[in-house]
């Protein structure tokens, strides 16, 4: 298994824009009518990724818990579908529904948003506050496959209780580990 780490972008920084296929409803959509009014979870994954795999139901539970507090959930795969065909759009519809996805799934077919995002890995996470400026970049937590620790959610959990109380988070944020994302030739 491959490991990726995730890009350590600057806090701050303003999320860039996107109009993607939601291939749960096979209609586009683009940042501005997904983010939450109170701050955005972007979420770079895939079908395949054992990293993702390992996280999947409690990525669901978070959105599922923090999506009644206005954070919006919005999940992309920039994957090369032509070489990883298990993450093309009909794939990504099926995976979205079997794992009970709460929230957009995006295909990023150009893989421009990825590159946009300086997205390198899945799971690759970030968090926006209301006016879309980066607060949050980094794990879920530190649980990975086959090392033995529970996978909480905590570092995303602690990013979203800081911007919703208004508080600085001040814990270190530490880089994603997954797969790295499949880039076209």
């Amino acid at each position: 298994m491959a490991r990726t780490p995730s890009n350590m972008i600057p806090l701050g920084t303003v999320a860039p824009t996107f109009n993607l296929l939601n291939t749960i409803n096979d209609e586009y959509a683009d940042l501005q009518k997904l983010k939450g009014s109170k701050g955005t979870v972007i979420m770079f994954i895939c079908n395949h990724c054992p990293f993702v795999v390992h996280v999947n139901s409690q990525l669901v539970e978070i959105a599922n818990n923090y999506a009644k507090k206005d954070i919006g959930f919005i999940a992309i795969s920039s994957n090369d579908a032509k070489t990883y065909p298990q993450d093309g759009p009909k794939q990504m519809k099926i995976h979205a529904k079997e794992v009970g996805y709460p929230f957009p799934y995006l295909y990023d077919e150009t893989q421009g948003v990825a590159k946009a995002y300086d997205a390198a890995c899945t799971p690759d996470l970030y968090v926006f506050d209301a006016e879309l400026k980066l607060v949050y970049r980094g794990q879920l937590d530190d649980s990975r496959p086959e090392n033995g620790i529970p996978v909480t959610g905590n570092d995303l959990r602690h990013a979203l209780d800081c911007l919703l109380k208004d508080e600085e988070n001040i814990t270190i944020q530490k880089p994603s580990i997954g797969c790295n994302i499949k880039w076209k030739n």
